[in-house]
């Protein structure tokens, strides 16, 4: 059997600072944005404090 899941491809614009930080900081902890996507994703549906402090954050400058 094959583990695979159905996938939906999806594109969105992010803010390139943002972006380019996250690409490094991948690198460093062999992560990636798809894993990101999913986990948040998850997290967004299961955890009612991860939802709300989320849908608060405003300040999104580094």
């Amino acid at each position: 059997m094959s583990n695979s899941k159905k996938m939906t491809l999806t594109s969105v614009k992010v803010q390139s600072d943002l972006f380019e930080n996250f690409k490094i900081e991948c690198v460093k902890r062999k992560f990636s944005f798809q894993k990101l996507a999913d986990r948040a994703l998850f997290l967004y549906l299961t955890d009612e404090n991860f939802r709300k402090q989320i849908t608060n954050q405003i300040n999104i400058e580094l």
